[in-house]
């Protein structure tokens, strides 16, 4: 497991943000050390109550999603850095692998990569950020991140990092083809705390919720 974080804020926040992602690792390496079904499941897992909270919060994300905690971590790492550079900095940024979380005090617009599709950096997703809110990207034709879809772009909005990170490769997983992405969509818009979904195959697009989409 490797973190890449890309940070933006009101000031140079490098090095509090190496510190807070090294205690992190340390907490989910030290963890997955003494339970191995929480690295490599692939479906929900019950992490006992004595488990840390961003384990906590990875699995029950797990849960709601129906896939493993593995599948919220980068958006859990995502969460935890910006909301502790918050102290530091009002306006705060955090990309993550494709996940996304943010606070900016206003609107925002998130572009949309889905790779060799001609939608790809076509189209934007403008969310209110004046609290913090999570827009969170899975493939199965970009990247390394396990999924066993061929969605070129599945995308959740979400308040919550965590749930939006496990959507969007429950969202990724179910789109094998572009005929199902209205039935994957709907699937997902009915898991509580998703704000809306958006999904990309090819030329084709579909999205739920409620989501102010732009032309870029």
């Amino acid at each position: 497991m490797e973190t890449e974080l890309q940070i933006s804020a009101e000031s140079d926040q490098s090095e509090r943000a190496y510190g807070i992602v090294r205690q992190l690792r340390q907490t989910l390496d030290e963890y997955i050390a003494k339970h191995e079904d929480f690295g490599t499941g692939l479906t929900p897992i019950d992490p006992g109550f004595d488990a840390p909270a961003v384990v906590q919060d990875m699995c029950l994300a797990g849960v709601k999603a129906g896939v493993g905690p593995m599948a919220a971590v980068a958006g859990a790492f995502a969460k935890e850095v910006g909301s502790r550079l918050l102290t530091t900095s009002k306006q705060v940024i955090i990309e993550n692998g494709g996940d996304v979380w943010l606070t900016t005090k206003g609107l925002t617009t998130i572009a949309i990569f889905a790779g060799q599709s001609s939608l790809s950096m076509k189209l934007g997703i403008t969310v209110d950020a004046y609290d913090p809110i999570a827009i969170c990207t899975s493939s199965g034709t970009v990247g390394h991140s396990t999924s066993f879809g061929k969605a070129d772009a599945a995308v959740v909005v979400s308040y919550d990092a965590c749930l939006a990170d496990a959507c969007a490769t429950r969202l990724g997983n179910d789109i094998k083809t572009a005929d199902d992405i209205e039935a994957a969509l709907d699937t997902i818009y009915k898991i509580s705390g998703v704000v809306g979904a958006l999904a990309i195959v090819g030329e084709k697009c579909g999205a739920v919720g409620d989501l102010e989409l732009v032309n870029l």
